[in-house]
């Protein structure tokens, strides 16, 4: 496994142990993941010089 691939799975399971930690269902740890891929999709139709740029909550 390369160092990449090894360096996001610790980042995976320390952010799933965290939101454990913090008292989240499975549920609603899958829906957090859900949201995240979500995010991810958006971002990625967005034209390159767009998806660098952090997005503003209101």
């Amino acid at each position: 496994m390369s160092t990449d691939k090894k360096n996001t799975k610790a980042l995976a399971q320390a952010f799933f142990a965290q939101l454990q930690s913090g008292g989240y269902t499975p549920n609603q740890i899958l829906d957090i993941a859900t949201e995240l891929i979500d995010q991810v999709t958006v971002n990625l139709k967005k034209p390159a010089d767009v998806q660098a740029e952090p997005r503003a909550e209101a």
